[in-house]
C-alpha cells in the first residue's frame, strides 16, 4: 500500500504502516499476510485476486487474522475517506477474521 496513504491514516490517529516503509514490499502475498498476522495488523491490498484465496484458506484452517481489506486502485484521498468510513463502522474487533471490499464503504454523498 502507498506510503502516503499510511501517513494519512496515521495523521487521523490510527496505527498504519506500508510494506514499502518497512522493507516488506518484495514479500510474496502469503508472506505479507503472515507478517500482518504476526504483528496483529489488518492488511489493506489492491490484490483481491490473491488475497481472497488466502482469506478462504485461513477460514478453512480456522486461522485467526486481524482482517483483510481489499480495494480497487484509487487516489489516496478516496482510499482514506473509505478507510475512515470503515473504521467508523467497525472497531478493530469487527475486522478480525473478516474480508471487506472498500467499495462497500463508498460514501454516497461524496464525489469520487
Amino acid at each position: 500500500m502507498d506510503r502516503d496513504l499510511a501517513a494519512a491514516i496515521r495523521e487521523q490517529g490510527f496505527d498504519a504502516i506500508s510494506a514499502r516503509e518497512i522493507g516488506n514490499d518484495e514479500l510474496e502475498d502469503y508472506e505479507q499476510l503472515e507478517f500482518a498476522i504476526a504483528e496483529q495488523r489488518a492488511i489493506l491490498t489492491h490484490n483481491s485476486q490473491h488475497f481472497r484465496p488466502l482469506y478462504d484458506e485461513c477460514w478453512k484452517k480456522k486461522r485467526n487474522h486481524c482482517g483483510i481489506i481489499v480495494s480497487e486502485q484509487l487516489n489516496v484521498g478516496v482510499l482514506l475517506r473509505r478507510i475512515l468510513v470503515l473504521f467508523d463502522t467497525f472497531s478493530a474487533d469487527g475486522l478480525v477474521n473478516m474480508y471487506y471490499d472498500l467499495g462497500e464503504f463508498k460514501q454516497k454523498f461524496c464525489k469520487e
